[in-house]
């Protein structure tokens, strides 16, 4: 048996027009994952759609939060 090619010759010209583009403008990759507990009328109301990009809601509201009270470095001693 002969090896098998994978992909196209020359690779396809239309790459660019596929590319991954950030949805979003952050600095860093959303990359990480946070649990937090909701009540059942929040956590119905994600699943059912009626929260569109709630995700970014989250991320949205957590970064508005610690822009007026940012996180203080630990004093050393």
């Amino acid at each position: 048996m002969g090896s098998v090619k994978s992909g196209r010759p020359g690779g396809n010209p239309d790459l660019e027009k596929y590319h991954f583009k950030p949805k979003y403008d952050w600095d860093q990759p959303c990359s990480e994952k946070v649990s937090f507990r909701v009540p059942l009328f929040l956590k119905t109301a994600i699943k059912e759609g009626k929260i569109k990009d709630w995700q970014e809601i989250c991320r949205q509201a957590i970064a508005a939060e610690l822009e007026k009270n940012p996180p203080q470095e630990e004093q050393k001693n």
